[in-house]
């Protein structure tokens, strides 16, 4: 069986919408993580125990409240090539470790791809919700439900001192990661970023890249996530994340208003070279052309650009990375070809304006 529409298109359909303040807020997304009482832990799991998990959560999507909330496709990963997988991981679908790792693994996925619930990861069940702009406590909301929905079907792991159990200790107590996905290139040209960073360390958020924990922030993105699961509500968590997310929203508008009054002639030369590079280019890799989208995103939210919109940068912040680009070409590529293609994919996706 194939599942070709959450592999063929780059951008999921949630993407498509506008969310607020989503000139800086690419996406709001929060992760619950939760185990069964009577299975170990997915690592410790045999082959039997890990198919026991995935016949049991299969049973619990059966229940009539989630058609409320959505059509839900159940998808085992030995339906999936190794190709399709990568696709899903540049898309946050799924993790790598999923991908990589997991026995007996499956992602149950949304219509819209909103909802993507891993299964057998580094935890029995990760319900995950993902929405446009800066909508965290919508994302919290709707996880909340689906996540009751599942409790109300299954016995999770639970200690009335520690909370939920799960796999990774760091997760321990409400289970709960939220993020947000900023683009904060201002930051970056006015050399303020290491301070901000710093300080949003010292009240117990975590920064990292694009593709999560030991990623590199290309293209001036940074997921802005909790550290903290224990010894904090879950709505504790939501409201500082919110609040912190907030602060860093002002310092970037802050920061952009400063490039135009300080510097305009040199971000309007920084943001026409890239698209003029962009639109021309005959070999890219992917660090430029992360960095060269960077700026022609700002170029778009500061009024500079006004034949490209958002939506098609957010369609090419997947179609250039590597998974995507060999899933288009029906073929493994070498690096060098992925360059060639990269660029000619996105001086193709820029000719269609």
């Amino acid at each position: 069986m194939e599942h070709r529409s959450y592999t063929d298109n780059a951008l999921s359909e949630w993407m498509k919408g506008h969310g607020p303040d989503s000139e800086i807020v690419i996406s709001s997304r929060v992760r619950i993580a939760r185990n069964l009482q009577t299975q170990p832990f997915p690592m410790l799991a045999t082959n039997q125990q890990s198919e026991e998990v995935l016949n049991q959560i299969t049973s619990a999507l059966q229940n009539e409240e989630l058609n409320t909330i959505s059509n839900f496709d159940f998808i085992p990963l030995t339906e999936l090539s190794e190709l399709d997988k990568r696709v899903l991981v540049e898309k946050h679908l799924i993790s790598p470790n999923l991908a990589n790792e997991s026995r007996n693994g499956a992602v149950i996925l949304s219509e819209n791809e909103s909802v993507s619930i891993m299964v057998n990861e580094e935890d029995h069940l990760r319900i995950q919700c993902l929405c446009p702009g800066f909508q965290i406590k919508e994302a919290w909301d709707l996880a909340s439900q689906i996540d009751d929905i599942f409790e109300s079907q299954l016995e999770y792991a639970f200690d009335e001192n520690r909370g939920y159990l799960t796999s990774c200790p760091t997760n321990v107590g409400t289970g709960i990661r939220a993020s947000v996905m900023m683009h904060l290139p201002a930051l970056v040209l006015t050399q303020q970023i290491n301070r901000i960073l710093s300080a949003i360390t010292q009240v117990g958020l975590a920064v990292r890249g694009l593709y999560g924990e030991g990623s590199e922030a290309l293209g001036n993105l940074f997921q802005i996530s909790n550290q903290i699961t224990l010894g904090q509500s879950e709505d504790e968590i939501i409201d500082n994340l919110y609040s912190v997310a907030r602060q860093i929203i002002e310092h970037e508008k802050a920061a952009r208003e400063k490039l135009l009054i300080e510097s305009k002639p040199r971000i309007i030369d920084r943001v026409m070279r890239s698209y003029g590079i962009l639109s021309h280019a005959g070999i890219m890799d992917s660090k430029e052309a992360a960095q060269r989208l960077s700026d022609v995103r700002l170029g778009i939210d500061l009024g500079i650009i006004h034949q490209v919109s958002t939506h098609i940068m957010n369609e090419l912040m997947v179609m250039a990375q590597p998974g995507f680009l060999q899933k288009q070409s029906g073929e493994k590529l070498s690096a060098e070809d992925r360059d060639i293609r990269r660029a000619e994919l996105i001086r193709e996706r820029l000719s269609i304006i």
